[in-house]
């Protein structure tokens, strides 16, 4: 697969240097939190969930439990008490998820997702649907800003694996940070989670227990949900 000739692929590392990207007009931007919130979205919507509204407050989960949404919220990588799901991919492949409808908030991710909102399209991207999320941005042949969640907004090495491993699919990188990104992704591509084991947030989420470790193994998987969520008027849907 190769990009179209006239576009270009740019990388944030973090959600604070959004604003600073050379990419501004007429783009796409692609939200990336593998650990966990958009490897979770992606495997809610394979799961069969119907929309799920990004928030990156607490305060804005309760109007919705009152509409009927699943209230799903993770702080610091922990679900927290009260919520009906946390920012577990495996939890949510364990579930029939058929017409369920999430309200979202999660440390990193859905604050990316909201922040990428300013762009013509924005899109949530991870391992897990990066085949499908490259061919539609080939489809759509416009400039492309890959947003890496980071921890707040601090570098990670995973998230910028992911914008390698999407780069690499459709070249077309664009300035230093996305060169890095492609090489990086060089290095790991044989082994991502082995490359990643050092990772602070791996390290992290490893302490919290058996299915935080599992979620770690799934996040790395390629390809295990191949669906492209979609941010249209605060909701992420999939597109027929």
């Amino acid at each position: 697969m190769t990009a179209p000739r006239d576009m270009k692929i740019e990388v944030s590392l973090t959600p604070a240097l959004y604003p600073y990207r050379t990419i501004k007009e007429s783009h796409i931007t692609v939200a990336i939190d593998v650990l966990r919130a958009t490897t979770a979205v992606c495997a809610a919507f394979r799961a069969g969930c119907s929309e799920v509204v990004p928030l990156d407050t607490l305060e804005g989960l309760e109007p919705y439990r009152a509409q009927g949404y699943g209230i799903a919220a993770e702080r610091g990588g922990r679900k927290l008490p009260g919520s009906d799901y946390g920012n577990s991919p495996t939890e949510y492949m364990s579930k029939d998820m058929s017409g369920v409808r999430l309200a979202y908030s999660t440390t990193n991710g859905t604050v990316s997702i909201l922040k990428g909102a300013d762009a013509e399209l924005t899109l949530v991207g991870a391992f897990a649907n990066r085949d499908a999320l490259c061919e539609r941005l080939k489809e759509e042949g416009r400039d492309v800003v890959l947003l890496c969640s980071g921890w707040q907004n601090d570098f990670c090495l995973e998230d910028t694996l992911v914008a390698g491993a999407i780069i690499d699919r459709l070249g077309s990188p664009h300035g230093d940070a996305a060169n890095m990104a492609l090489a990086l992704w060089k290095a790991a591509e044989v082994d991502p989670y082995g490359y990643c084991r050092d990772a602070s947030h791996v390290h992290r989420l490893q302490g919290f227990g058996p299915q935080a470790v599992a979620d770690i193994e799934f996040a790395f998987k390629m390809n295990t949900c191949p669906v492209v969520p979609v941010l249209r008027d605060g909701k992420l849907k999939i597109e027929n």
